[in-house]
């Protein structure tokens, strides 16, 4: 009888596993795996005086993505570099990552990965310096564009001095 309820025992924890690894499985394959969509990455050189901070923005529409690029063209049309300027809102949402104003260039900002998971996006971004190139000021950023998600995006920076 002991082995009895063993082998009952047993069977229904080894049909409980494969019922959860098939419901894991079927989770992973809704996840979508699109890849962003590069729009601009470069440096702003207006010495700030487009007074943007530095700041992680998720932009959803074109009103703002307007906005967005008109302040970024304030003093010099940055946007002519942009791959696009007409985004479809309904279809994409814009992720635009800004550093902080710097006293110098041999800075970037790079959106290093999107990884999407189960209820929110996480988006990777590393800030690079290769040490003092220029006495420029500048202020780097990257723009992408991603499938709209209804998940919430969260963002992980990095940073990295390359020059040392």
């Amino acid at each position: 009888m002991k082995k009895v309820n063993f082998l009952i025992i047993s069977a229904l924890i080894l049909a409980i596993v494969n019922v959860g690894g098939c419901v894991e499985s079927r989770t992973k394959l809704q996840i979508p795996q699109e890849s962003y969509v590069l729009i601009g990455q470069g440096a702003l050189f207006g010495s700030g005086e487009e007074g943007i901070v530095r700041q992680n923005l998720v932009i959803t529409d074109d009103v703002s993505w307007q906005n967005l690029v008109s302040q970024m063209n304030t003093r010099n049309n940055v946007s002519d570099g942009f791959t696009e300027t007409n985004i479809d809102f309904n279809t994409y949402e814009v992720i635009a990552v800004f550093d902080e104003v710097k006293g110098n260039g041999g800075w970037t900002i790079d959106i290093t990965s999107i990884e999407y998971q189960a209820n929110q996006i996480v988006v990777s971004v590393t800030n690079l310096t290769t040490g003092n190139v220029s006495s420029v000021i500048t202020q780097p950023y990257q723009i992408v564009k991603i499938p709209v998600s209804n998940k919430e995006i969260v963002f992980e920076t990095n940073y990295k001095n390359l020059g040392e």
